[in-house]
């Protein structure tokens, strides 16, 4: 199971597995981003590629606006899956 939240105006906190099956769902919430913002992965137990690539995506497109996205609280697997992508130079990871 997946779910994604808007915690606050910045925050947006993602659970459960984000994989191609949810990356849909993922897309939809994170394209309303217009601002610079916090996605909290404290509760996300694993990540897809397709999951990835929604990241990527947004964080483009908001790069190209000035703005980027903060990733926290990652456990060791998925830290480890941005920096076998080669993700962790692209994204902040706090």
């Amino acid at each position: 199971m997946f779910t994604i939240e808007k915690t606050s105006g910045i925050v947006i906190r993602l659970s459960g597995r984000l994989d191609a099956s949810q990356a849909d769902s993922a897309r939809a919430v994170l394209d309303t981003i217009t601002d610079s913002t916090v996605v909290d992965f404290k509760d996300l137990e694993y990540i897809s590629s397709a999951g990835l690539g929604v990241l990527f995506a947004t964080q483009k497109r908001l790069r190209e606006a000035g703005k980027e996205l903060t990733l926290t609280s990652m456990n060791a697997h998925i830290r480890d899956v941005f920096r076998y992508a080669r993700f962790d130079v692209i994204f902040r990871i706090e």
